[in-house]
């Protein structure tokens, strides 16, 4: 049985393996989206929705620089991914929050605005500091509690429904014309490339390995040693409430629909999905001091996610230098990158290389004994 043969494999059917090989397909070329399907570790699952800028790219102005692209890109991939999964995806750009409680968390965010801004300067969307007064100006209604001293205020953040954003990808995907294949996991990549998956193979002239968690073990099949460990996140979801925070932040956002989601974890090297009682009542408590009325809410479901996770936390994008058209993409930025990745990612990689964006991403930036 002869293989079957595509320009491009894209071997991961998350967030930045479908936003690559929806940008592929869209340029016309015939692109496959190898895809394990819902039995996968995705990050989505874990995904708070953000569509963020704050914080990103401290010590890193690249990933500063690539994600305010991806940011100007935004509203017409949403509008796109809307039409394509026949609803909205829940896209909204009203700026993005993060609360502070009590002198040192308002001191401490101070100080990493300005430290952001002295690093990035033009590279980074607008932060700016608002005191208790100015917070309460902006969300007029919002029952605050008293530690709440101010927040920082991205005005160009967001935040959309990263299931709904999935959906609108793969459907996107199937009308240029891409063959999603869920189901499998993908077991071997050969130089040529050969793809192997279960009883079939797949060729093509172009792979990308966008697999997440999945990433380090195929990716050395190539020749490319990328450092990726999971990190585990928790969520919870409330009952839906009236409105009472229009603007998402930092770990806690009220969603289109009207549930309050509370996040987010960060466990290290764990692979597992888990809920703990501890962590989960550390961040409800936590948001029960930022809107006390959530200390009346139910809450419906709890949740656990990984996420794959690089050395300095900031994505690795990669082109193997001993095997011409094999490529790695692995972040934990996924919605917020997704229209780069759609975008200027996809458009290189079709040119054989990658955007100018990303030179200081690579794996090189690591150590040896890291990678």
């Amino acid at each position: 049985m002869m293989a079957e043969r595509f320009d491009v494999a894209v071997i991961g059917g998350g967030m930045v393996g479908s936003a690559i090989a929806l940008g592929c397909a869209r340029r016309g070329a015939r692109v496959v989206l190898l895809d394990e399907g819902d039995v996968a570790l995705r990050a989505a699952r874990g995904n708070f929705g953000l569509v963020w800028s704050q914080g990103k790219g401290d010590g890193m102005p690249a990933y500063a620089t690539w994600t305010r692209e991806s940011l100007r890109r935004w509203d017409a991939f949403a509008e796109a991914m809307s039409g394509a999964a026949g609803t909205d995806i829940g896209f909204r750009r009203k700026g993005g929050l993060i609360f502070t409680l009590g002198e040192r968390e308002w001191e401490q965010r101070v100080e990493d605005v300005r430290r952001l801004h002295n690093q990035i300067g033009g590279a980074s969307t607008p932060v700016r500091m608002l005191d208790r007064r100015e917070l309460e100006a902006l969300i007029p209604g919002t029952p605050l509690g008293p530690r709440v001293l101010g927040a920082s205020l991205a005005p160009e953040d967001g935040d959309v429904n990263p299931l709904l954003l999935l959906r609108g990808m793969h459907a996107a995907f199937r009308a240029a014309g891409g063959d999603h294949r869920p189901g499998a996991a993908v077991e071997a990549v050969r130089p040529g490339f050969t793809v192997h998956r279960g009883d079939g193979t797949i060729e093509a002239d172009r792979v990308v390995i966008a697999a997440g968690l999945g990433t380090p073990k195929l990716a050395a099949m190539l020749g490319m040693p990328v450092a990726v460990h999971p990190v585990r996140g928790q969520n919870m979801v409330t009952e839906r409430l009236p409105p009472m925070l229009p603007l998402p932040a930092s770990a806690i956002r009220q969603t289109a629909e009207g549930v309050v989601q509370i996040g987010v974890s960060y466990e290290e090297n764990l692979w597992e999905t888990a809920t703990t009682v501890k962590d989960l009542a550390r961040m409800a408590a936590r948001a029960v001091q930022v809107l006390p009325p959530l200390s009346r809410a139910r809450m419906v479901r709890a949740w656990g996610a990984l996420r794959p996770m690089t050395p300095d936390r900031y994505p690795i994008y990669a082109r193997s230098r001993t095997h011409r058209g094999a490529y790695v993409a692995v972040c934990h930025s996924g919605v917020t990158l997704a229209a780069a990745h759609a975008g200027p990612l996809a458009e290189a990689i079709l040119a054989g290389r990658l955007p100018d964006l990303v030179a200081e991403l690579g794996p090189e930036r690591f150590h040896a004994d890291a990678a």
